[in-house]
């Protein structure tokens, strides 16, 4: 096949232990995954109870990452930008319709990720009814750490997660605190799209979140899966 130009480097994610890298297509998020964000956040309807879980992507070139401290751009457009902690779900098989009992045979592994927001820009966009989409998907919105498979981290659904901004916690959670559980997660989503190998999917964050600024060093963590550091510039 001839291009008119050479087609983009793929994005791609390290894997703990391997030399070989995890191909990034897709991007996938689920919106207030934890009862106490969504309190945060002022939707106190979906904190009281579960709600069928809603979803938002960003561009798979969105993904920065990196196998020491990552270095992160302070995006344009924005005077709020949020922090916010997620376990990442790394696909290694897909598929439609993925029945809830079947979704953890799709996994290849888990990572620790940081959901960006331009928090400001998100507001306004609420405000006046339009989609919101370029407050989340803008470039090096989806941090994520190295890739931790299966074989080594298990399907972790308990634990604490964390970040910390400078040194000062922010987000001190838990994984059982998940409304919708990981396979669920899956199985929901792929009754909306076909699920495929290279997917990534933020699974939610907890309460806490806030901003960060240029300069700050921005640590996380999920228990049984790893770290990530990155510094805004």
């Amino acid at each position: 096949m001839e291009f008119v130009f050479a087609p983009p480097a793929p994005s791609a994610v390290p894997v703990a232990g391997m030399p070989a890298y995890f191909p990034v297509r897709r991007v996938f998020c689920v919106g207030r995954n934890y009862a106490d964000h969504a309190r945060e956040m002022g939707a106190l309807a979906q904190a009281e109870g579960r709600e069928p879980p809603f979803f938002f992507s960003k561009p798979g070139d969105a993904v920065v990452s990196a196998d020491g401290e990552i270095a992160v751009a302070y995006p344009l457009a924005t005077a709020n930008l949020h922090h916010e902690v997620e376990l990442v779900v790394a696909l290694g098989a897909g598929g439609t319709s993925v029945a809830v009992d079947r979704a953890k045979g799709l996994i290849f592994g888990y990572a620790v990720g940081v959901d960006l927001t331009r928090r400001d820009m998100q507001a306004r966009a609420k405000d006046k009814g339009h989609p919101w989409d370029m407050s989340k998907g803008f470039d090096q919105s989806a941090v994520v750490s190295a890739i931790h498979p299966v074989s080594a981290a298990g399907h972790p659904d308990r634990g604490r997660i964390w970040l910390s901004v400078n040194g000062a916690i922010r987000q001190d959670g838990d994984l059982s605190a998940m409304s919708w559980k990981v396979a669920e997660v899956i199985a929901n989503l792929s009754t909306l799209v076909t699920l495929a190998p290279g997917d990534l999917i933020f699974t939610g964050t907890p309460a806490g979140v806030g901003p960060v600024a240029r300069g700050d060093l921005l640590e996380a963590g999920v228990a049984g899966v790893g770290t990530l550091s990155a510094r805004f510039f």
